[in-house]
């Protein structure tokens, strides 16, 4: 979940000089087998807002807090993101069970609720503190097909082959284990179900976001196909953002 730069008066360039950062990766190599330890590079950030580990040439960044949460839910969120439009290209059916991965206060949790009435939203959250707000929100929403769950670092905790869609919107570029989670995510989906990754585009210089809060497209596919995710599209409709979608393809 990432944070706006701040602009105050005058236009602010910068001036990104990209530099290899010592990991070298086969884009197309399946990583899943791999040992878990021998995919991460831990060295002083390049970024201040990045923890000093990287996965796959990327630098994790710090996540946000719960003290964020007013940001999540802003007014002027729908005209910025359109939200509405990323609603649409998920095309759910009323039976779906949607994953909301890194749900946060809620914003999209809420929205993809009355989509699925004979569906459900599995809303996961790493802070106990998100998680009291989606408990509270179900109740305000009467959204009783919206399933508060706790995960961890490493797992989202949901069974497996039970999820239709699992998504991940401006989440997935601060999991401090995005190996484990993707494997998990991918055990979680059923056959043919969808990842569908929505992160603030990196190759934009005009997004006004921090650099370790968004990422490329090949970056994305980099690591999604590396644990045996199929890659489908970029439904690029989003001011923004991308909208990556991914099919788990075998059981």
């Amino acid at each position: 979940m990432p944070l706006f730069l701040k602009f105050s008066g005058f236009i602010l360039i910068l001036v990104v000089i990209s530099r290899p950062l010592g990991c070298n990766y086969d884009s197309q190599a399946t990583t899943s087998n791999l040992p878990a330890d021998s995919l991460y590079v831990y060295k002083p950030p390049v970024d201040p807002n990045g923890i000093g580990k990287y996965y796959r040439g990327r630098q994790i960044a710090y996540t946000m807090g719960h003290s964020e949460a007013s940001w999540l839910e802003r007014t002027e969120r729908e005209k910025e993101e359109r939200t509405d439009l990323l609603l649409q290209a998920l095309n759910l059916r009323p039976t779906d069970v949607v994953a909301d991965i890194g749900a946060g206060s809620g914003y999209m949790t809420f929205r993809i609720s009355p989509l699925v009435p004979k569906g459900k939203v599995l809303a996961v959250e790493v802070q106990q503190e998100f998680l009291n707000m989606l408990l509270d929100n179900r109740i305000l929403n009467n959204a009783f097909n919206v399933e508060p769950i706790l995960g961890s670092l490493r797992n989202p905790n949901l069974p497996n082959q039970s999820v239709d869609v699992a998504l991940l919107v401006d989440s997935y570029h601060e999991f401090s284990y995005p190996h484990e989670m993707l494997l998990a995510i991918k055990k979680s989906l059923k056959t043919h179900g969808r990842l569908v990754l929505v992160e603030y585009k990196a190759e934009d210089p005009y997004v006004p976001i921090k650099a370790l809060h968004r990422m490329s497209q090949k970056q994305a596919v980099k690591e999604v196909t590396g644990v045996g995710l199929k890659f489908v599209e970029n439904q690029g409709i989003l001011p923004l953002q991308h909208i990556l979608v991914f099919e788990k393809t075998t059981k």
